[in-house]
Order: C-alpha cells, then structure tokens, then sequence
C-alpha cells in the first residue's frame, strides 16, 4: 500500500505542474527569468546578461531526479556515501555530454542534447558502477547491485526528462510541426491541445518564423509518457522487479525519442535519420545487453519510508541545493539573448 501511495503521490504532484507548465509557458513572460547587469554601455544604460527558466526548470528535473535516485537507491539500503559518489560520477560524464554531443551533432556552440548525455549514462554506467565497487568493497565494505542501479538511474532519467521538457516549452525550444503540416486525424484531435508560442526571443520564432502558429506539443507529451514512464517504473523497483523496470523505462523512453523526432520541426541534423534517433535505438539495444549479460541479485525488501527520511538528512539538502546552483548556472545563462537596462531614481518617493 506504501508504494501505491507514493506513485499516487507523485503523480498528483506531476499533474498539477504539467497543467500548470502546458498552459503558461509559451507565453513570451515566461522565458526571462531575471536580467542581471554586466557592463555600462553609455552614461544611462547597462548591458545585461539573462537568466532563464529554461535553467530554472533544468535545475528542477536535475536535482528532483537526484531526489528520487537518492529515495530509491536508500529505500534498498544503499549507503548514502556510495549513492553519492555514484551521481557525482554520473552528472560528471552527462552534464559535458550534453552539449559536446549537441555541438557535434548541429554544429552549433550554445546548445544541449538531453538524448546524447542520456545515452552517454546508459552506455558508461556499468563501467562507473563496476569500478565503484571495486574500490568501496576494498575501502568501506559494500558495494552497489548494478541492476537495481541501473533501474533507479533509468527511473530518475525518465522524471528529469519529462519535468526538463518544461524548460524546453518556456525557451521556445524542442518545438514541433506545425499543426497545418500534421495529417488531419493528429489535427483534429490536437486542435485544442496545441502549442501556440509568443515572444520574438524564443527559437521558435527565430528559428522558424512560427510564433503565433499553432504547433505540435511535442514537448507535452513527451513530459507525460517519460513521467508515465517513471512512474511505473518506481513501482516496478519498490516491488524488487529491478530488470523490468529498467527495461520498461528505457524501452518507452526511447522509442517514444524515435518517433518523436518526426513530429518536431527544430533543426536536429542532417539526414531523415537523426543521431539522436540511432541514439535511442541503440540505448535500447544497450539496455537489453545489459539485462543480459549482467547477474540479477536477491536485495532485502524496498522500504520506502527509509529512503524519504534519507532527504531529511542534512547532507542531502545541502548536496540537492548544490545540484541545482551548479545547473540553473550553467544551463539558464543565457548566450543567446541579451538586455539593456536602465536605471533611475523615483523622485516622488525620495
């Protein structure tokens, strides 16, 4: 019933934000987060530098996927030193990867792939698991079953994507076909439940010239199968079926990236094919070899409650809060829109 009770839990949570996210993001208010002065330009105004809620939101899936890893791997009693060193390890290799693989993929400079550090998790995370272990079972006395952290990574995936493809909505960014260009049943049903995007700084507009038009919400329901997804897939693990959770949870993810890819008209490379399509293909075919050729292992029952109260833990707070300065830093600076401030006193309240 615990485990019922925390998947009702948060899916509650997931459509309250979604219904809230899908309604209000496209409007052009919800890009710019904050300006901050740089430099003085002349005697009356500054140049600034932006701040947006795509970082906002990419801070929010980062560090609510960290939370839910840290719920999952405790729940099966996992020393939290080692789930720790475990997703420094693992934000070290994704966080770069998503945008050396963007630049290399659409030779462009100030962008990131959410599918290329995610198939960049998938193919060296048994390597870093393997490897962990063997210096924690030498130095501290455990060490971590690879499937059972494998199916909590893939769950964590699952939410910080379909929480992240918030950010993608306020930035205009990820944004599908227009719906004129959809074949007529996709444009009855979707009708109503199309994006329509505003502000002249959002890609969609500056990209394609499509403010205003009604759009594919490919980034909606892409949020809401990755979070379906997840959801089973937490059942799943608390249930201790850890292989099919990782499988489910990969297998839906990415052939959902595969077919997606048609219904999105941003630039995502040369070819029909996208990288990022072989990439999912091949992380499902990744996944099934790991399934494969790694030993499934008997692990104590999932206690939930234990790995909520590990989130009371002072450490944790202090390491969840770090996760989201370093990302919301990172990915909501803007390099691609600028502002000019001015400043000035008000007399009347002086």
């Amino acid at each position: 019933m615990q485990h019922i009770s925390f998947v009702i839990v948060l899916g509650l949570l997931f459509a309250i934000i979604m219904r809230w996210g899908f309604k209000n993001l496209p409007e052009e208010k919800w890009q710019i987060l904050a300006s901050v002065p740089h430099y003085k330009k002349d005697n009356t105004t500054w140049a600034g530098t932006n701040f947006t809620f795509y970082g906002f939101f990419n801070a929010l899936a980062y560090t609510f996927a960290t939370a839910i890893l840290i719920i999952l791997l405790e729940s099966i009693y996992i020393p939290l030193a080692g789930v720790t060193i475990l997703i420094a390890c693992i934000l070290g290799i994704c966080i770069p990867a998503s945008k050396i693989i963007a630049r290399i993929v659409e030779k462009k400079s100030e962008t990131f792939t959410v599918s290329g550090a995610s198939f960049a998790g998938i193919l060296m995370t048994p390597l870093i698991i393997t490897g962990l272990n063997h210096i924690t079972e030498r130095g501290m006395g455990f060490s971590q079953p690879l499937s059972a952290v494998m199916a909590a990574l893939a769950i964590s995936y699952a939410f910080g994507e379909g929480i992240g493809r918030l950010a993608c909505i306020s930035f205009g960014c990820c944004y599908g076909k227009p719906l004129s260009e959809c074949p007529q049943w996709m444009q009855r049903f979707m009708n109503n439940a199309c994006f329509v995007f505003s502000g002249q700084t959002k890609k969609i507009s500056y990209s394609h010239g499509l403010e205003g038009r009604k759009v594919f919400p490919v980034q909606a329901v892409t949020s809401i199968i990755f979070c379906a997804s997840g959801l089973v897939g937490v059942y799943l693990f608390l249930e201790g079926l850890h292989r099919t959770a990782f499988l489910q949870t990969i297998i839906v993810t990415q052939l959902w990236r595969l077919l997606s890819e048609m219904l999105r008209a941003d630039y995502r490379g040369d070819g029909k094919i996208s990288v990022y399509q072989v990439l999912s293909v091949l992380s499902v075919g990744l996944a099934i070899i790991f399934c494969c050729v790694f030993p499934s292992i008997s692990l104590p029952e999932a206690d939930i409650r234990a790995g909520l109260n590990s989130l009371w833990n002072a450490f944790v707070i202090v390491f969840l809060q770090a996760i989201f300065a370093y990302v919301f830093i990172h990915t909501g600076r803007s390099r691609v829109t600028a502002s000019t401030m001015m400043f000035h006193v008000v007399r009347d309240r002086i």
